[in-house]
């Protein structure tokens, strides 16, 4: 990553712009964003914004609408760019061509753009991950390869000025390492206290990896790659041909 040895200690204000558009999954905004306003709220330093194309409310993939803060042309410099990810919502926005340009306009002076689940894919449509280590969500990891990325199975993935995270609830972690980098460990762990985040497996146990029927899953988002991108051919075809 591009985070200055010093980063910690500047005094500057920072603006953290967590990206909003129709679809996500909320979980993949909503960790990271809460744990960076509690950095916010120890460290006034640290704005943090949700940003999107206007500041109507617009639908996630659960029963819960939310509204972005600012629009994409009143957050021309972030710090720190955090995508989430979603499901066919998520695909649909990798042609999104107002949220790539601004993606890529902001990602030449960013010191941090970041991915939540599948909000790798959108960083790898907007040319973010070519050459580039990364991660995603488990079911959609062979998908990075499509954008020149090297897909690595991790909770979270550093390569210079990128940093990914597995599916949904990865973005805490991710969010918390970021925490570090740009505040120091100290603060970091005060943020993570008042998250109250101490993870343990739950009642039912460690995912079963073991038993995860990936063919059936790949069968599974094979199709809804080509009916999301139907109007998309030249993506939806670039996709098919990684996932396997």
């Amino acid at each position: 990553m591009t985070v200055p040895p010093a980063f910690a200690r500047d005094s500057r204000p920072v603006t953290v712009a967590c990206v909003l558009y129709p679809g996500i999954t909320a979980l993949d905004l909503v960790g990271p964003l809460q744990t960076f306003t509690e950095l916010s709220r120890l460290q006034p330093r640290f704005q943090v914004v949700v940003v999107g194309a206007d500041t109507t409310t617009v639908p996630t993939d659960s029963a819960l609408g939310l509204r972005a803060s600012h629009r994409f042309e009143e957050v021309d410099h972030p710090d720190v760019v955090v995508v989430p990810g979603g499901g066919p919502p998520t695909l649909r926005a990798m042609t999104d061509s107002t949220l790539l340009a601004y993606l890529t306009r902001t990602a030449e002076t960013a010191t941090v753009v970041s991915s939540v689940c599948t909000g790798a894919l959108i960083l790898g449509a907007a040319g973010l991950l070519e050459g580039r280590r990364a991660t995603t969500h488990w079911m959609f990891h062979r998908l990075l390869a499509a954008f020149g990325a090297e897909p690595v199975h991790a909770r979270w993935v550093e390569d210079r000025d990128v940093l990914t995270s597995a599916g949904v609830s990865a973005g805490i972690d991710m969010a918390l390492h970021l925490t570090s980098r740009l505040a120091g460990q100290e603060v970091a762990g005060q943020v993570q206290r008042m998250l109250e985040y101490e993870p343990e497996p739950p009642q039912i146990g460690l995912p079963d990896w073991g038993g995860v029927d990936v063919a059936a899953a790949r069968a599974g988002f094979r199709q809804t790659i080509s009916e999301t991108l139907d109007h998309a051919p030249a993506l939806r075809d670039r996709l098919l041909s990684v996932s396997g």
